[in-house]
């Protein structure tokens, strides 16, 4: 059990049946009246995010999510294969599931595979990848103003923005949580 007045980021409970994880928290101790905890929660099964309050002395159940380390291996369709490291296991997996940042992963890459009670609901690709860029425009000189980007598609089809001295064929690293672009491999 956890009480609402020992929430932080990341806290994953059970509240009226349904699983969610705490994205930002505030205490609040107003001048008059009881004190109370502001949330702001997401549905892990369904990812709808809601503002709720709390009182500090609410309870919940904790859910415990299980997070495994899969290899991405293909996809067939709307269905993306992983492979389990230890049992050779391969487990499809519908690309409703995945997230956004999944754009960025390549076959034979390391991710997390969350579920809870043994159904999957979101794949965490790694925090940082090595890609190769496949197309961009060329930098001219004298376009030197200051952080000034261009669009570059990447190997696995996604498109962000880099700097202009980055060239097809160079390597970057990308943080996938933000979708930018970090530093030259």
């Amino acid at each position: 059990m956890i009480t609402a007045g020992d929430f932080r980021n990341g806290v994953t409970f059970d509240m009226d049946g349904q699983v969610v994880t705490i994205i930002e928290f505030q205490h609040v101790k107003p001048g008059k009246g009881a004190a109370f905890v502001r949330t702001k929660i997401k549905n892990v099964i369904t990812g709808a995010v809601i503002e709720k309050t709390f009182n500090p002395n609410d309870k919940y159940p904790t859910a415990f999510i299980e997070r495994k380390d899969m290899e991405y291996l293909y996809n067939d369709g709307d269905l993306y294969y992983f492979m389990d490291m230890e049992s050779y296991e391969q487990i499809p997996i519908s690309a409703s599931v995945l997230g956004d940042n999944f754009k960025f992963v390549k076959e034979n890459m390391q991710c997390k595979i969350l579920s809870y009670k043994g159904s999957v609901f979101g794949v965490e690709p790694p925090t940082f990848v090595v890609l190769t860029v496949t197309q961009t425009d060329p930098g001219f000189k004298g376009d030197t103003a200051t952080n000034v980007t261009k669009p570059a598609t990447l190997e696995t089809g996604a498109e962000i923005k880099v700097p202009l001295f980055i060239n097809e064929g160079d390597q970057i690293q990308i943080d996938t949580r933000t979708g930018e672009y970090m530093s030259r491999a």
